[in-house]
Formats: C-alpha cells, sequence, structure tokens
C-alpha cells in the first residue's frame, strides 16, 4: 500500500491543470498522482468540446477565470515548454457574438454593464451597426448584439490538455490508467482511494475532476454532488458561403456556428424535456434536422445549402442547480476537493481552476482569485450562483 500527498481523480485537461499547478506551486513539494481511467481520451469531454474560450459570461467568477485562462493561452510558452519545445493550441482569436431579439436587448445590456466593469473588451451592436459588420448575418428581427473584440475565440483544446500533461509529468507527476471506484472516508477525512486493479493509495488529499464520473466518486464519500451528464452535440457542416471575418455566433435561440476549417461547426442544446442524464454517445441527428439548420438558414441564408459531413457527441458535467463549477471542499470532509459541475465551460476554466486548486492544497486558501463564491455554501443553502450565458 503506497502513500501519495495529493490523488486526483481525472486527468484531462482539468486534473492536468490541477497538476501541473500543484508542482509549479512554490509552497508546495508533495507527491502527486493522477488516475485517468483512458489514456486515449477519445470521450472525454475535452476532447468532444466546441474547444471556445469567451469573456462574455453574467458571472464575475467565470468572466475572471476565462480573463485569466486567455491570458494563459496566450502566453503558453512560458509556462508548459517541455526541453525547449513550446506547445501550440492554434488560438484563434476570433471573437464571440451574442445575438438579442428585443426580448432579450435588457439581458444582454445587464450582461455588458458587468463584462466592461472588468475590464472586457466588448461591444454593444445596433442592428444597423451588425449588418454593416457581417453582411451575412439577418438582423430584422435583432435589437442588439455583444461582440468580444479580443481575448475570446477558439483552439485546439486536445493540445492543451496535452500540453497540461506533458509539463505535469515534466515536473514529477505520476499518471496511471485506471479508474478509482472508492474513497474509504474516515471522519472527517478521505484516508486512501482503491483502484480499480485493486490498489488502494492511502493520501493526504484528493481532487475530485472526475467530470461526468465526479456525482458517482462523491456518493463514495458519502456525499451528494448535484451534476449530471448530458449529452452535447457537435455538427460539422460544409457550405459553398464565405463569411468575411465570422466570429463563433450565439443564435437568441440558443444556436451556435462558428468556422472550423474549411467549413462550420455548430450546436444547440436539446429541450429540457429531451434532455435527461445520459451517458452514451449517439448523434440526435433530429437536432440538427429538426431545430440547427432551419435557425441557421434563417440567420445567414447562405447556409441554406448546408451539408453535414460530421457529427459527433460528448458530455457536459452540468450542475443542476445553477450551472456553474462547484469548487472546493465539501463543509464535511477537508481532504476532498471538487471541480465539478462546469456544464461546459471545463476547457476555457481549467487553468484559473487548476491554479485555484493548487492553492487550496499548498495553503489552505485562494491566493490570486477569490473563488470561494463557487464553493459548497450556495448548494447546501440552495441558493443560486446563477449563470445566464450557458451555450
Amino acid at each position: 500500500m503506497k502513500y501519495v500527498d495529493v490523488v486526483i481523480v481525472g486527468g484531462a485537461v482539468v486534473g492536468s491543470a490541477a497538476a501541473y499547478f500543484l508542482r509549479a506551486q512554490t509552497g508546495f513539494k508533495g507527491s502527486v498522482l493522477v488516475v485517468e481511467q483512458d489514456f486515449s481520451y477519445e470521450k472525454s469531454a475535452t476532447a468532444r468540446s466546441a474547444a471556445s474560450i469567451r469573456h462574455q459570461f453574467s458571472t464575475p467568477e467565470n468572466i475572471r477565470m476565462s480573463q485569466f485562462g486567455t491570458q494563459f493561452i496566450q502566453n503558453i510558452g512560458d509556462h508548459l515548454t517541455v526541453d525547449g519545445e513550446a506547445p501550440e493550441v492554434g488560438f484563434h482569436e476570433g471573437g464571440y457574438l451574442f445575438l438579442a431579439t428585443p426580448a432579450g436587448r435588457d439581458g444582454l445590456e445587464a450582461n455588458h454593464r458587468v463584462q466592461r466593469s472588468l475590464g472586457v473588451d466588448v461591444a454593444l451592436l445596433q442592428p444597423a451597426q451588425l449588418q454593416e459588420r457581417f453582411p451575412w448575418l439577418t438582423t430584422a428581427d435583432l435589437s442588439a448584439g455583444s461582440l468580444g473584440l479580443s481575448g475570446e475565440g477558439w483552439l485546439d483544446a486536445h493540445g492543451l490538455m496535452w500540453a497540461f500533461r506533458r509539463k505535469a509529468a515534466s515536473l514529477g507527476v505520476a499518471y496511471q490508467q485506471a479508474q478509482v471506484v472508492g474513497v474509504q472516508r474516515a471522519g472527517r477525512s478521505i484516508a486512501s482511494v482503491t483502484l480499480s486493479d485493486g490498489t488502494i493509495v492511502n493520501c493526504g488529499q484528493v481532487i475530485n475532476a472526475a467530470g461526468t464520473g465526479a456525482a458517482e466518486l462523491a456518493r463514495s464519500a458519502g456525499i451528494f454532488l448535484p451534476v449530471q451528464s448530458r449529452k452535447r452535440c457537435v455538427f460539422f457542416f460544409s457550405t459553398p458561403a464565405r463569411l468575411g471575418r465570422c466570429p463563433l455566433v450565439i443564435d437568441p435561440g440558443g444556436a451556435y456556428f462558428r468556422p472550423e476549417g474549411s467549413g462550420f461547426i455548430c450546436g444547440i442544446s436539446p429541450p429540457a424535456e429531451q434532455d435527461p442524464e445520459c451517458f452514451d454517445f449517439e448523434v440526435q441527428h433530429a437536432l440538427f434536422d429538426d431545430i440547427l439548420w432551419p435557425t441557421l438558414a434563417a440567420r445567414v441564408p447562405a447556409f441554406e445549402a448546408a451539408r453535414v459531413e460530421n457529427a459527433w457527441a460528448g458530455h457536459y458535467d452540468v450542475n443542476t442547480l445553477d450551472h456553474n463549477v462547484i469548487l472546493g471542499a465539501h463543509p464535511e470532509v477537508d481532504n476532498l476537493l471538487f471541480a465539478n459541475g462546469f456544464s461546459g465551460h471545463g476547457m476555457q476554466q481549467s487553468a484559473a481552476v487548476g491554479r485555484a486548486l493548487s492553492e487550496l492544497v499548498a495553503f489552505g486558501a485562494y491566493r490570486t482569485l477569490d473563488l470561494s463564491a463557487l464553493g459548497w455554501a450556495r448548494v447546501l443553502a440552495n441558493q443560486p450562483l446563477l449563470e445566464v450565458n450557458v451555450v
């Protein structure tokens, strides 16, 4: 039976970011083990995401986390270079464009005020300005649009994840391919974790970065975590259309699209009544045929000729309370830290959350960015910290 100071359950982008920041943290000298059930990461949320980062949130904590994420990505070579080789994650700073009808204008303006107060480089555009900047866009039903001018865009999420992992390993973090099947709790502490091969690892602290498996891990410690796995589908389509300066566009109804290679990707959350907890990877093609295609063709007439070339399904670990991450220790267990319920924002928040977790382990408190509002207190009090801008 071996001992490890920190066991991280889940080795995709959040777990590997936590591992990197821990080993880079001057206040921490302990050992770190990352347990990941699939080293191919083929079905991880990271690999199957839309791989985008934005600052246009309604919650200040989300804005600040993504601002740090952008800064980290823009200077990734300063952090994650290994053996003189800087990672390349292909960050394309194309921006986000949130569109609003008259019914949604007040909300868009309220979000804009919060964003501007935190230094987000964003412009609130009137329909005529939208039409001038994006002549391919239908604006007759719109009242405004919020456009990110810098710091937002898309990147190679898989490349970012591997950059974190490779750097963490170079700093001495151990990775083991296995599943954590349970934790052994002794009073207010987790004493050990049990792996799928029967190995028992004694530990000082545990970080739950298990994504859609996080709730099951929490249950083994006697904790109810309000996180469910919800399927999200992404469709890649080709079109003869060429849209100049196209950002990632979010239609008022929630559909999104952005450029990807020679075509575009798009997606939308299913209607609530068709969105149960789900673990399969079957693509919901009806989403494109019945909802996405009519919406996209109405917003961009040139998309009338859109043709789906590929599609894939992944999963969000959705916090059913308020769609914000649950971060930090549960008040009943001192050494089990949670980083779960990202609701689709894990990749873009991974750097900030990894840094935050490293501070909680090393110092027992946040040092750089106070994320205490995202802790368990609001969950246990049933007081949601609602994020309005969920895509």
